[in-house]
C-alpha cells in the first residue's frame, strides 16, 4: 500500500566514493577509528562517574560531550561499515529520515555543549571567586537540558519540513486537515470558549505558581518537589499543545490546520503524555524510598539520581513521540481530511490514512506497553510496598504522616490513570468518538487544572510557601 499510495521512492542508495578494491582497507580503518571513539569516550564517562574529584561542572559537561560523540559516530559509521560489506547499498526511507534526524540532533547538541563548556571556562578564569556560586549544579543541569531541548527542536523542524516537502511532491493530495472540535452546538461556542479559556489560564498560572514557589523556597529544594516542578512545567506545556488551538478554532470558526502543524501538534501531545507518565513513576519511586527506606533516603535520592531520572524521562518520551511521527510521515492521506476531534490525535489520523497502517498500529501497541503499562505497573508495585510498610507502623500518627507524604501524588495518579481505565474498561452510552473526546478533555484540560489545587490544598509545605510569598508581596505593596 505504501508504494502505491505514497511515493515512487521507498528507499535510497548510499553510493560512497570508495572503489571496490579499496573497501577492505577502508573498512578496517573506519572500524578501528569507530571502536577507538566508542571505547575512548565511554572510558571518559566511566572515569568521571567513578572519581569524586571529577564531579565538577567542567567534567560534568565533558561526560555529556563524550556520550554525545559516541552517539554521533553511531548514527553514521555502523551503517557505512555494513554497506562496505553489502553489494546492494540501500537504506529504507524511514531509516534514512531517522538517520538524518539524529545526525542533526547530535550535531546541534555537540555545538550547545561546547558552548556551555566555553561559558564554564569563562566563569572559571574571569570570575574565579564567584565560580562555585555561579556554576551551581542546578545551572549545569539546566544548560544541558536546554541543549537537549533546542537540539530536539532543531532536528525535528528539519525532519518535518523534509517529510512535508516529500509528501507534497510524491505522496498525498491532502495539505491540511479540518478539526471538527468538541461535539457542541454553535450557539454554545461562546459559553465553552469562556469556560475553557478560564480553565487554561488557571492551569498555566497555577502550575507556574508551583514552579515559582519551589524555586524561591529553600525548604522545597528536595527530590519530591524537584519532580513536582517538572510535572507542573509539563502540565503547562501539555495543555498548551491543544487548548490554545481549540480556542482559536472556537473564536474564529476556522477548523483548518496545516499538515505540518497537525503532525507537530501530534508529536508534542505524545511527547508530553509520555513525559507525564515517566515523571509520575519517578515520583512514585521517590515516595517508595521515603517511606520504605527513610534512613537511606538522602543516600539513594541524590541530586544526580533525580536529574538522571528526569533526563531519561525526556529522552524516552522524545524517542516514543519521534517513532510515531516518522511512521506517520510515511502515510498517505487521499480525500477525507475531517478529524472528529479538537486536536490531531494519532489514532484518528491513522483512520483517515489510505495507506497500510499495520506497522503504525504495531508500534502503538509496543511503545504503549513501554510508556503507559510498565510505568503504571511500577507505580502499583511502589504503592504496594508503601501500603505494606504503613501497615507495620504501630502508631496512628505515624500512619497519618506516611499517608500525607504520598497523598497528593496518589490523588494525581488516580485522576490520571482513572481516566484511562474509565475510557477502555467501562462502557459508555455515548458514541465512541464522543467518548474519546471527553476522555481527551480530561487528559489535556481537567487533570493539569486540578494538579495545582491537589498539591496546594493537601500539602502543608506548599501552603506555607504560598503564605510566605503572599506576605512578601503585601509587604512590598505597602
Amino acid at each position: 500500500m505504501r508504494r502505491e499510495n505514497q511515493s515512487s521512492v521507498s528507499e535510497f542508495l548510499l553510493l560512497g566514493p570508495i572503489r571496490p578494491e579499496q573497501q577492505g582497507v577502508f573498512f578496517a580503518l573506519f572500524l578501528g577509528m569507530y571502536l577507538t571513539t566508542v571505547l575512548g569516550n565511554l572510558l571518559i564517562v566511566l572515569l568521571i562517574r567513578l572519581d569524586p574529584r571529577l564531579h565538577t561542572p567542567m567534567y560534568f559537561f565533558l561526560s555529556h560531550l563524550a556520550f554525545t560523540d559516541v552517539s554521533f559516530s553511531s548514527v553514521t559509521v555502523p551503517k557505512m561499515l555494513m554497506d562496505m560489506h553489502a553489494k546492494y547499498k540501500s537504506i529504507p526511507y524511514a531509516e534514512c529520515i531517522s538517520q538524518m534526524y539524529f545526525f542533526i540532533f547530535f550535531t546541534d547538541l555537540d555545538s550547545f555543549l561546547i558552548t556551555s563548556m566555553a561559558y564554564d571556562r569563562y566563569v572559571a578564569i574571569c570570575h574565579p571567586l564567584h565560580y562555585t556560586t555561579i556554576m551551581r549544579e542546578e545551572l549545569c543541569a539546566l544548560l544541558v537540558a536546554v541543549s537537549w531541548i533546542l537540539s530536539c527542536a532543531s532536528s525535528l523542524s528539519h525532519t518535518l519540513l523534509l517529510t512535508q516537502f516529500m509528501r507534497r511532491e510524491n505522496q498525498s493530495s491532502v495539505s491540511e486537515f479540518l478539526l471538527l472540535g468538541l461535539p457542541i452546538w454553535p450557539e454554545q461556542q461562546g459559553m465553552f470558549f469562556a469556560l475553557f479559556l478560564g480553565m487554561y489560564l488557571t492551569t498555566v498560572l497555577g502550575n507556574l505558581l508551583i514552579v515559582l514557589l519551589i524555586r524561591l523556597d529553600p525548604r522545597l529544594h528536595t527530590p519530591m518537589y524537584f519532580f513536582l516542578s517538572h510535572l507542573a512545567l509539563t502540565d503547562v506545556s501539555f495543555s498548551s499543545v491543544t487548548v490554545p488551538r481549540m480556542l482559536i478554532n472556537m473564536h474564529f470558526q476556522d477548523q483548518s490546520i496545516p499538515y505540518s502543524e497537525c503532525v507537530t501538534q501530534m508529536y508534542f501531545f505524545i511527547f508530553f503524555t509520555d513525559l507525564d507518565n515517566f515523571l509520575l513513576t519517578s515520583m512514585a519511586y521517590d515516595r517508595y524510598v521515603a517511606i520504605c527506606h527513610p534512613l537511606c533516603y538522602t543516600t539513594i535520592m541524590r541530586e544526580r539520581v533525580c536529574i538522571l531520572l528526569v533526563s531519561v524521562s525526556w529522552v524516552l518520551s522524545c524517542a516514543s513521540a519521534l517513532s510515531h511521527t516518522l511512521l506517520l510521515a510515511q502515510l498517505s492521506f487521499c480525500a477525507d481530511n475531517a478529524i472528529p476531534h479538537f486536536f490531531c490525535d494519532l489514532g484518528v489520523l491513522l483512520k483517515l490514512s489510505c495507506s497500510d497502517t499495520a506497522l503504525n498500529e504495531l508500534v502503538i501497541f509496543t511503545v504503549g506497553v513501554a510508556v503507559i503499562t510498565l510505568p503504571l505497573i511500577c507505580i502499583l508495585i511502589s504503592y504496594g510496598h508503601i501500603g505494606a510498610t504503613i501497615l507495620k507502623i504501630p502508631s496512628t500518627r505515624g500512619i497519618c504522616k506516611a499517608l500525607s507524604t504520598c497523598g497528593s501524588h496518589l490523588s494525581v495518579v488516580s485522576l490520571y490513570y482513572g481516566t484511562i481505565i474509565g475510557l477502555y474498561f467501562f462502557p459508555s452510552s455515548s458514541s465512541s468518538s464522543d467518548k474519546n473526546i471527553i476522555a481527551s478533555v480530561m487528559y489535556t484540560v481537567v487533570t493539569p487544572l486540578l494538579n495545582p489545587f491537589i498539591y496546594s490544598l493537601r500539602n502543608r509545605d506548599m501552603k506555607g510557601s504560598l503564605e510566605k510569598l503572599l506576605n512578601r508581596v503585601i509587604a512590598l505593596c505597602q
